[in-house]
């Protein structure tokens, strides 16, 4: 095979792995444009349809870091088919229920299939040359905003004008269409497997902290964050993550090796990951409601959804853009200033805002500058995590730090919705978000972009963390040596 062919199957692969997460993005926006109407599509209560989306957010914390830890055991690309069955099987159910029960099951299922995200940005190292690591890292990585900047208008669009199964039917033929793709296209990894088995215990105790705490964050606001339920699940989830740090410390066979995220690369990096998925989502939970509140109030601009959509759409396509530029400055200055770098670009998003919250054009300049920013920071985390650690722990090492991200999106999602909560002004007797609540998102949006961007340059890097071109470097070896390159 000469070079030409060789470019030509890694960009091949390359893309297959793009469009893996490209649709498990839009899967997780997939019901937005449905909120409103599926207490009455399902015969059930809005708070009970709220579990809807709910049980994705569970679900995929929970096997997110199970299917890393498998990918490491098993290979990669298997676990990459293996993800695509719950997604397929999740999507068929939802798009056949009548009835709350089986679309939150057919959810959860859908969230199961997250996985195919760090698996494949884990599987990038394997299989492609260490020259293009870097920009493959960086697209694979923004895969997640443009599918879930398509997924809104392409939602809206297909809800408005179709019935609302065809969405499930339609993910559900394009998750089945990536499964044949990745069978018959993507090799197979060329690395030894990791030693040892799987840490059944450490799953469920992790799974179990995860689905407490995540539970007392979705839901605190509905339950009363001083209600002994909210405050129950967050004690359980300390006394959880205590007694499995233990168990995992003292396992031979861990399923998230703790010596390995403690060391100072790991452990910045995914500090940083959560408050960029934290700065991340306020910018996602601010944006549409301003575009779609009534114009009465002085300050919305009465977008339709599918309007909506459309005007946030070019963010999502800038993550995809930008993210060769991204991974040169990697292979130029490092994946820890790439991080940097674009934790201030989300931070200088969220203050170029404040003038401009009253017109539509000034939105999509708002949420452009805030994607750009976070098409550096999501190519350069991946490259950090696997310059640091061995190359038998990359779907781990990555798996945990996309759980890392979820969660500090779940905390903005609580934060900020208690924010826009107590801040509000009446509209013809309901209570509506008021501006300064917008502008108090926005700020704290910003301060938390200017802290990400304070801990990545904190970050303790060596050589081991930009290989060619700016890439993760493998980090091979022993133990010991894999210890010293952090």
């Amino acid at each position: 095979m000469d070079r030409s062919q060789a470019d030509t199957r890694v960009s091949g692969v390359v893309g297959i792995l793009a469009l893996a997460g490209i649709v498990a993005a839009i899967t997780q926006t997939l019901v937005v444009p449905l909120i409103g109407e599926l207490p009455t599509i399902l015969g059930t209560s809005a708070s009970n349809a709220s579990w809807v989306i709910t049980a994705t957010l569970l679900a995929a914390a929970v096997a997110t870091p199970v299917a890393g830890r498998l990918g490491d055991m098993y290979g990669k690309r298997r676990m990459l088919l293996v993800s695509t069955v719950p997604l397929i099987a999740g999507s068929v159910i939802c798009a056949l229920s009548s009835s709350v029960v089986p679309m939150i099951v057919g959810r959860g299922l859908q969230g199961m299939g997250m996985g195919v995200v760090p698996l494949g940005i884990s599987l990038l190292r394997d299989v492609v040359p260490p020259a293009r690591l870097g920009s493959a890292i960086a697209v694979m990585s923004a895969s997640m905003g443009v599918g879930g900047a398509l997924g809104l208008p392409f939602s809206a669009a297909i809800a408005e004008n179709v019935s609302w199964r065809v969405l499930f039917w339609v993910v559900a033929a394009l998750s089945l269409l990536i499964a044949g793709l990745i069978r018959f296209l993507v090799p197979a990894d060329r690395t030894n497997a990791a030693p040892g088995g799987f840490d059944l215990l450490g799953a469920i105790g992790l799974g179990s902290a995860l689905v407490c705490l995540l539970l007392a964050v979705s839901k605190g606001a509905d339950w009363g964050w001083s209600s002994g339920t909210t405050l129950g699940l967050f004690a359980a989830t300390v006394v959880i993550l205590l007694v499995w740090g233990r168990w995992e410390l003292r396992s031979s066979e861990p399923l998230v090796d703790l010596r390995v995220t403690v060391r100072p690369q790991i452990l910045m990096t995914n500090a940083a990951s959560i408050l960029v998925g934290f700065a991340m989502y306020a910018q996602s939970l601010v944006v549409p409601q301003l575009l779609q509140l009534p114009e009465a109030t002085g300050y919305g601009l009465g977008q339709s959804m599918l309007a909506m959509g459309l005007w946030m759409a070019p963010a999502g396509l800038m993550m995809m853009i930008v993210s060769p530029l991204g991974a040169k400055l990697s292979a130029a200055y490092g994946p820890k200033t790439t991080l940097a770098v674009g934790s201030l670009i989300i931070a200088l998003g969220y203050g170029v805002s404040l003038p401009l919250l009253g017109s539509t054009w000034g939105l999509l300049v708002v949420t452009i500058v805030g994607s750009t920013g976070i098409g550096f920071a999501y190519g350069a985390m991946p490259a950090l995590i696997m310059g640091a650690v061995p190359q038998s722990e990359t779907a781990s090492a990555n798996s945990f730090n996309t759980l890392m991200r979820s969660i500090g999106s779940s905390v903005s999602a609580a934060v900020i919705g208690v924010v826009l909560a107590q801040m509000t002004t009446d509209f013809g007797g309901f209570a509506l978000p008021s501006e300064d609540g917008f502008r108090a998102a926005m700020l704290i949006g910003c301060g938390v972009g200017v802290a990400a961007a304070v801990v990545a340059f904190l970050i303790p890097t060596g050589r081991a963390a930009a290989g060619p071109q700016g890439a993760a470097a493998p980090a091979t070896g022993t133990p010991s040596e894999a210890a010293a390159r952090a």
